[in-house]
């Protein structure tokens, strides 16, 4: 959904409204995943700031789309979610990042979520 915002320009209300007929899912699947969705949303600017802080030599817009928004949901789960282990929040990114992206998009993406670990400690 973050990907389709990012790279296709579709506004996140129709992202949104797409969700059920693409991704059906059980009800905590889909409760999950919408609120890290809106939480990116409407976070944007602050995780992007943060992201920026953090990727030295790297500018947002310059990242490849699926690891900037990987790194996105997970900044808003280190940030706005602290019932769930840092450890996990990084280790599903760097899964979803091999899966998905790159082959170094691993290294990249793990390399910036453990830097900002210093803003879940700070909170």
């Amino acid at each position: 959904m973050l990907y389709a915002i990012d790279n296709c320009g579709m506004p996140a209300e129709a992202v949104y409204d797409c969700f059920d007929e693409y991704f059906p899912q059980g009800d905590a699947y889909k409760e999950f995943a919408l609120k890290i969705f809106k939480g990116v949303c409407e976070k944007r600017g602050e995780i992007d700031s943060l992201i920026a802080k953090y990727a030295k030599n790297w500018e947002i817009d310059r990242m490849a789309t699926v690891d900037r928004n990987i790194i996105r949901l997970a900044a808003y789960e280190i940030m706005d979610m602290p019932a769930t282990p840092i450890n996990v929040i990084i280790d599903e990114a760097v899964e979803i990042s091999k899966k998905y992206s790159t082959k170094d998009s691993s290294k990249f993406v793990n390399g910036i979520l453990d830097k900002l670990k210093a803003v879940r400690a700070s909170n």
